[in-house]
C-alpha cells in the first residue's frame, strides 16, 4: 500500500469537482443544517464553477492516491492575500481535504507536505490557509504542522456566516 500524489489537469476537471463537493460535504454536513449545506452546494460550490477553477491562473491542484483509490486533493493559490498579512510573500493552501475513509492513513500529512515543498520552491516565506473555527480536527492538524492564528474572516455557508481562523506557518 502506497500514497501517490500528482499534479491535476485539465482532464481532472471533472474529478476535482466532484471530490471538493463530496469531502466538503463529509467535512462539514453533521455540523450545519441540511438547508444550508444544500444552499451552499447549490449555489456557491456548484460543480460548473469548480470544473471551471481548475484552469484558472495562479491555481494548482494535486490529487492525492492511496493506490489506485483517490484518497484526498489539496488546492494551492498564488496571488491572492489578506491584507493581514502585509508584504508576506506567502502561498494560500486554499483546500486540502482527505475522503472520509482515508483520514487517518497519512494522507494530509502528505498533502501538506506537498503544500510546503511548493511554497519553497516558489521562494515563499510562509504558508497560510483558512480554517472554520469550529473545525477541531483541522485545527489540531494544522497547528501540529506549526500554524499559529493571526487573523479572522466571515465565511458564508448558506444563509449561516460563520467564522474562519486564519493561519500562517513560517517557512
Amino acid at each position: 500500500m502506497s500514497f501517490l500524489i500528482r499534479q491535476a489537469t485539465k482532464e481532472d476537471a471533472e474529478l476535482i469537482a466532484d471530490l471538493s463537493r463530496t469531502t466538503f460535504y463529509e467535512t462539514f454536513a453533521a455540523s450545519n443544517t441540511k438547508e444550508n449545506m444544500d444552499k451552499f452546494l447549490s449555489e456557491q460550490f456548484t460543480r460548473g464553477k469548480l470544473i471551471r477553477e481548475v484552469e484558472q491562473p495562479g491555481l494548482q491542484f494535486f490529487i492525492a492516491y492511496y493506490d489506485d483509490e483517490v484518497a484526498g486533493y489539496l488546492k494551492l493559490r498564488d496571488g491572492q492575500q489578506p491584507h493581514t498579512l502585509g508584504f508576506v510573500k506567502a502561498l494560500e493552501i486554499a483546500r486540502l481535504y482527505a475522503m472520509k475513509t482515508m483520514i487517518g492513513k497519512g494522507v494530509g500529512a502528505l498533502l501538506m507536505q506537498k503544500s510546503i515543498d511548493i511554497a519553497k520552491e516558489k521562494n515563499k516565506q510562509s504558508i497560510w490557509l483558512g480554517v472554520w473555527e469550529k473545525n477541531q480536527r483541522a485545527l489540531d492538524f494544522y497547528r501540529k504542522w506549526g500554524f499559529r492564528k493571526f487573523s479572522e474572516q466571515n465565511f458564508l455557508l448558506g444563509n449561516d456566516v460563520q467564522r474562519d481562523w486564519l493561519m500562517i506557518k513560517d517557512l
